[in-house]
């Protein structure tokens, strides 16, 4: 099976060179990211397209799947390639490929013609028209709204008949521009900028600032893991955790009340700036928009970004909170940030709107710089592929290939990743609780028999399973068949 992917345009005005280098580019993300999710695929790259190939049909959802979620396509077609003489060979190979999707609907016929020939696009598209119409029991020809679209590319001798085509994020090549820093709390707003930077190519590493909670690291850490699994599995990138409850606790014993918001935010701007100059990252984005809350206000931001010269990206400076929730459910992460433990422990009763410069400055006169020295000192920095394993003090939990009968399997897949590839067992009850619900309903799940947590790798349910040992729930296995 083949499919045919369409670059996004801005890619194809480049020059020479630089096109060039973005097709290798993407030519490359596509291999690496359709190995990581085990599909063997041979991808070779054209001028205007690049095609992926694959030998086992039943992969066909999964690979799209894969590509509509790598930056820089814009298309993806779904194709079956095959030789043609004549017009009667064109029009034999669709009617056996489109009989079936046109029978009792109206149609048209698209066709897409690159090559030498002594015949146009239009002239196949009225013959083959014709005897589709003719031979194939369709209700009529609508060349204005269709009911179906028989598409065809026709390249050389090679007729290809296309059965989908799916959108593509867009954006560059991962890889092909620079990184950037993307400050993280696992909420709607920063998971959607970090997913608009992936998504323009950029890459894109997490900085997480802990103000007191294990809980909401380990969070922030699940959803950080989702959008570079899901949007950017091709390039490796940082998980930085800044320990800031030294930094809060000094903000809540030295600052006025109604400046704390924004003090916070500019000792957030500092150590940030930190963090990209040791890893060689250009920009830091967050996920601001303006007025959502008080310390956005264009005053405020104005104060909080000039303690650094490092570029501050906002790419949801002018989006509404209705189309950002939106996003996240498309993106599926809706359920992370609705689900996410939150710290609350910088809150004004009367918060600035119009931070002063000089008013900020002398509060933070009063502010021990070397808390903040010390919260840098202790950064610790993770590679994404190795978060959700690296939490400290968990307990051992025992892996289970084979469950006794009276085990109790606790599906906890993401619902997507549940529905694309459901469990089944014989002789097991199955329960399915997405991961991030799981802390909820410790409470209700049974004392009295084992339980065993399953996800497609073993990471997530180990991580899982650690916390409700910890959390004194004694009969916690890993389920890894």
């Amino acid at each position: 099976m083949k499919f045919v992917i369409k670059l996004f345009p801005e890619i194809t005005i480049k020059s020479k060179p630089v096109r060039k280098r973005f097709i290798i580019q993407l030519r490359r993300n596509i291999k690496d990211t359709l190995r990581y999710h085990g599909i063997d695929a041979h991808v070779q790259g054209q001028w205007d397209s690049i095609e992926t190939i694959i030998q086992d049909d039943d992969l066909e959802m999964e690979v799209r799947k894969q590509l509509k979620r790598i930056p820089g396509i814009a298309k993806i077609l779904t194709v079956k390639e095959h030789n043609f003489e004549t017009f009667d060979d064109i029009f034999a190979i669709a009617k056996e490929t489109f009989a079936d999707e046109i029978k009792g609907k109206t149609f048209c016929v698209r066709v897409k013609r690159t090559g030498q020939h002594d015949f146009n696009s239009v002239d196949v598209e009225r013959y083959i028209g014709g005897g589709l119409m003719q031979h194939c029991e369709a209700k009529a020809v609508s060349l204005k709204n269709p009911e179906y679209t028989v598409q065809m590319e026709i390249r050389k001798q090679r007729l290809h008949t296309i059965s989908a085509v799916d959108k593509g994020l867009g954006g560059y090549p991962m890889g092909s521009l620079d990184g950037v820093l993307s400050l993280v709390s696992g909420g709607f707003d920063s998971n959607i900028s970090s997913y608009l930077m992936a998504r323009r190519g950029l890459q894109t590493h997490f900085l997480f600032f802990n103000l007191g909670g294990s809980a909401h690291e380990i969070g922030v850490k699940q959803v950080a893991h989702y959008l570079w699994e899901t949007y950017a599995v091709s390039h490796g990138v940082k998980f930085v955790t800044v320990p800031f409850e030294g930094v809060v606790t000094e903000i809540l014993e030295k600052v006025d009340n109604s400046q704390m918001g924004v003090i916070l935010k500019r000792m957030m701007l500092r150590a940030g700036s930190h963090v990209a100059k040791e890893l060689n990252i250009e920009a830091l984005v967050t996920g601001e928009s303006i007025a959502q809350v008080s310390s956005q206000t264009l005053r405020n931001l104005t104060v909080i970004d000039s303690v650094t010269d490092t570029l501050v990206m906002r790419p949801l400076v002018a989006m509404d909170k209705p189309d950002i929730i939106d996003l996240a459910r498309e993106i599926g992460v809706y359920d992370f940030a609705a689900s996410m433990p939150e710290y609350c422990g910088v809150i004004s009763v009367k918060p600035t709107t119009r931070a002063k410069p000089e008013r900020i400055e002398a509060e933070e006169s009063n502010f021990d710089f070397a808390v903040l020295d010390k919260a840098i000192a202790d950064t610790r920095i993770e590679r994404i592929q190795n978060v959700l394993a690296s939490c400290e003090g968990v307990a051992e939990v025992d892996l289970v290939q084979i469950p006794a009968a009276n085990d109790m399997v606790i599906d906890i897949r993401h619902p997507q990743e549940e529905e694309s590839a459901p469990l089944h067992l014989t002789n097991n009850e199955i329960v399915k609780i997405p991961f991030y619900q799981l802390g909820n309903k410790a409470d209700e799940l049974p004392a009295d028999r084992n339980i065993l947590l399953y996800c497609a790798k073993g990471t997530m349910s180990q991580l899982h399973a650690q916390q409700l040992k910890q959390n004194g729930l004694e009969n916690v296995k890993v389920f890894k068949p």
